[in-house]
């Protein structure tokens, strides 16, 4: 056990020059998704109390008239009202998970952690074209940026590899949080983070990402299966002995992350990396421009269809 601490700067170390040397590939793929479902797409700004312009509108009787822009109102014959942005919930916190789990690979797939970021950054990009802030816990602060997908993949750079959990932290009540990960860590400490989250208030959404593989459990034969972050590894001699059990874990595991998430109105999909990213990205905006009155349609989302098992 002398050597462990090497072998994990090793495979640390190896993981870095990994995701350095996809990274640009990952950006201009998010950015051609991005650009593919932004069509159509409509913008989540909101009237509300923020600090930012947002437009004017016509004054309606009855309103105060200290609510009168009068130098606006001066150019005709009109009086006009100078609206803000609703900066409630124009924050969007966006965790890709960069737990060594998800190197992992079937047959001639991207891993899932290119997946997750490819999904985090196209989300990004649609998000603050749409008028909101995007922040990574504990990564990088909240940006409207035009540059977000880039701003987002150096930040990234500067933690290579990360826990198989979002941190905890305190975003407002009115924020939303997108978690991107493949959320296999033990059932109670996932539902135990997603219901800390929660409580701020903010709305969040999980997505899982997996592997066609590790759905259908297609091993046979003496096999050797190896932890992704210790290396502990664990020898089957019949592995299709336990295909139906797994499975049958897998559904209980998921069923009760969507769960713990439904209790305060979080949704819960399921995305494979043999399904097309812009699916998720497509469902996932739609569900996200509902805003602060989605609890409870989102405490019903069923998984995406064509992108959940």
């Amino acid at each position: 056990m002398a050597d462990q601490p090497q072998k994990t700067v090793e495979r640390a170390t190896s993981q870095s020059a990994a995701l350095a040397a996809a990274m640009p590939r990952l950006v201009l793929e998010a950015r051609r998704i991005a650009s593919s479902v932004q069509h159509g797409l409509h913008g989540r700004r909101r009237v509300g109390t923020g600090e930012n312009f947002w437009q004017y509108r016509r004054f309606v009787d009855g309103e105060p008239a200290a609510r009168v822009d009068w130098r606006r109102s001066a150019r005709d014959d009109l009086l006009y009202v100078r609206e803000r942005e609703w900066e409630a919930a124009h924050t969007v916190w966006i965790w890709p998970s960069l737990s060594p789990s998800m190197d992992y690979a079937s047959g001639r797939l991207a891993p899932k952690g290119e997946r997750g970021l490819i999904i985090a950054f196209a989300l990004a990009e649609l998000l603050v074209k749409g008028g909101e802030r995007v922040g990574i816990p504990e990564l990088m602060r909240p940006s409207a940026s035009r540059r977000i997908v880039e701003r987002m993949a150096e930040a990234v750079m500067h933690a290579p590899s990360g826990p198989a959990l979002p941190p905890l932290f305190h975003p407002s009540p009115q924020s939303e949080i997108v978690l991107v990960g493949d959320f296999f860590s033990p059932t109670a400490q996932v539902g135990a983070r997603i219901a800390e989250l929660a409580r701020t208030g903010a709305h969040g959404e999980v997505v899982q990402v997996v592997d066609p593989s590790e759905e259908a459990f297609p091993f046979s034969g003496r096999i050797e299966f190896r932890g992704a972050s210790d290396g502990a590894t664990l020898t089957v001699g019949r592995a299709e002995t336990w295909r139906a059990d797994y499975q049958t874990r897998l559904a209980a595991h998921r069923e009760a992350i969507r769960a713990a998430g439904a209790r305060f109105g979080w949704s819960f999909v399921v995305h494979r990396t043999d399904r097309p990213a812009s699916e998720l990205l497509l469902a996932l905006h739609a569900r996200m421009g509902a805003g602060g009155t989605a609890g409870s349609a989102l405490a019903e989302a069923q998984p995406l269809e064509g992108a959940a098992s």
